[in-house]
């Protein structure tokens, strides 16, 4: 995933915004969102929560990362979310939110105009033991043409299988399977050139990053096998640019691990929310593995296999 524009999360607990007592009350918790323009629709994410009598927020917008939010606040019994200031490119835009129990609705506002709406329901917590048992690996790819797989932008996809590996030509669609998956293992193996970014997206809504761009261009969050903006890498492993290399993913509701080349980087953590570039922001459904296309050219993957709880 690239760009994006986000405050190091390691600085978000300072970045509080008071509010009145109880204020918050009805706002606190995670969100999955909608918003509806009149160019069509897309997911976003909230989080809200109240401690100390101090508002802290989070929101995934439309692209880039999740991203702490400064200014936002209570007014009356609406909750302001900025999203961009006012700037020479224009002026600023925000969520202006109401709460009834288990629903948000609200507004998408540019300067003092109404440019969409904003509903939204509680995220599901997702919490679930993991199965007894899995199924035997079944493959995704079959390394001879593209069936099992669909381009999200049929005109502009670039995807081709050659020498038993999906490579992407040039920049332009991303990539989906057909079939939908709920909780997962998912072996899958890359060849990410110098200068490469691309992602690999979990049901559709959770990115694993992919990238080797220029040294020290990424940060933790943003880096290598990162769940994109929200789950760094406890383990920093070399960079291997146009080498093959592999992970191995289980996912079990929220929770993800992943060991890339064999090592364990991410340990049964816990996702908070859907990353820029989901496909939708219904968490409790099952969804695709997308690849993603509409960054650089030269990306390969192979080996692409899955098992699936055992009924």
């Amino acid at each position: 995933m690239r760009p994006h524009l986000i405050l190091p999360l390691i600085g978000f607990a300072a970045l509080l915004s008071a509010l009145p007592q109880n204020g918050a009350a009805p706002f606190e918790g995670r969100w999955d969102i909608s918003v509806s323009t009149s160019n069509g629709s897309y997911p976003g994410w909230l989080e809200v929560v109240e401690r100390d009598g101090q508002l802290q927020v989070r929101v995934q917008p439309r692209a880039g990362s999740v991203r702490p939010v400064k200014d936002a606040r209570i007014e009356g019994s609406r909750l302001i979310v900025p999203l961009t200031s006012a700037s020479a490119k224009g002026p600023a835009m925000d969520w202006v939110l109401a709460a009834a129990g288990a629903r948000l609705t609200g507004e998408l506002k540019r300067g003092g105009e109404v440019i969409g709406q904003v509903a939204g329901v509680r995220a599901p917590e997702l919490k679930r033991p993991a199965p007894p048992a899995w199924s035997n690996p079944e493959p995704l790819f079959n390394g001879k043409d593209l069936a099992g797989w669909e381009p999200d932008r049929p005109a502009n996809n670039h995807w081709v299988a050659r020498d038993g590996a999906l490579l992407n030509e040039s920049k332009g669609a991303n990539l989906r399977t057909t079939r939908k998956f709920d909780d997962f293992k998912l072996h899958i193996e890359y060849n990410c050139p110098e200068g490469g970014n691309s992602g690999i997206y979990l049901r559709g809504r959770y990115e694993i990053q992919v990238e080797y761009e220029p040294a020290g261009t990424e940060d933790r969050y943003h880096s290598m096998g990162a769940i994109y903006g929200f789950l760094a890498p406890s383990v920093e492993l070399p960079r291997k640019p146009g080498q093959w290399e592999s992970f191995d993913v289980t996912l079990v509701g929220r929770n993800v691990t992943i060991l890339r080349n064999g090592v364990k980087i991410i340990d049964n953590q816990e996702i908070p929310g859907i990353t820029g570039g989901a496909i939708d922001s219904n968490e409790a459904e099952p969804g695709p593995f997308y690849l993603q296309g509409d960054h650089t050219a030269g990306m390969r993957y192979r080996n692409i296999t899955v098992s699936v709880p055992k009924r």
